[in-house]
């Protein structure tokens, strides 16, 4: 049997995402005994928001946590987070649980420097945006990363917070997110990271007038292909 994968869930729509893709691929095994378990666990999301919103990575880190070892006892394997925000706090979680985590910045980095990409734009909340989690990463490999002016970057927030964390997709939305990946386009950008879980559920990779990195599906792909080769991250 493939191995266990345990989903750190943050927000319900974009956890529920991630599962999708992860189950549906397990489906596709062919040998049901190479099919790989998963198991999710979810603390409340509006926890998540309230800690966010204080500066509270500590107190991320602990629910973090929480779900981890809730998962170990499960029988999980090893750990993915398809939250953005969330890993922020990740190295806190990480000090403090036996089982390995698969990191998805790192993932999105590497996809992003394989491509040869040197100015990429960042979409999300503005707590992403706004923040050193994916700008560190990148930046330590040479990738420069910019980020929408400050009325895209209210108005996405709004979208990702008031829209899509609830399963709305509004077409006005749609198209003012593809509005502001064109004008990272403008600024020189040769590819876009889509930082918020919940962004495929807007926009597409086909749909963008960039080329996409889907932080969740990058994720999901790699926990797959670990699972069925019986690896664990490192």
């Amino acid at each position: 049997m493939g191995k266990h994968i345990g989903i750190v869930a943050v927000s319900p729509e974009g956890s529920a995402l991630c599962y999708r893709l992860v189950a549906r691929q397990a489906a596709r095994v062919e040998d049901p005994a190479r099919r790989p378990l998963v198991t999710l666990h979810n603390l409340p999301f509006s926890s998540f928001v309230l800690a966010y919103r204080a500066g509270d990575w500590e107190r991320v880190g602990t629910m973090l946590t929480w779900s981890a070892e809730t998962l170990a006892a499960a029988g999980a394997d090893f750990l993915i987070c398809p939250d953005n925000i969330a890993h922020h706090a990740l190295a806190l979680a990480q000090s403090a649980t036996v089982l390995p985590w698969l990191n998805m910045l790192e993932l999105v980095a590497d996809a992003v420097c394989d491509d040869g990409r040197s100015t990429v734009g960042l979409v999300g909340t503005k707590m992403i945006m706004g923040s050193s989690t994916y700008q560190t990463i990148l930046g330590l490999r040479g990738v420069t990363l910019l980020v929408p002016d400050e009325d895209d970057m209210d108005r996405i927030d709004r979208i990702i917070f008031e829209e899509l964390v609830e399963g709305r997709v509004e077409e006005s939305s749609r198209l003012a997110v593809l509005r502001a990946f064109e004008r990272l386009a403008d600024r020189g950008c040769d590819g876009v990271i889509a930082a918020s879980t919940e962004t495929p559920l807007l926009v597409t990779p086909e749909m963008s007038p960039l080329p996409m990195y889907d932080p969740v599906r990058l994720l999901a792909d790699r926990a797959i292909e670990m699972a069925l080769n019986g690896e664990v991250p490192a």
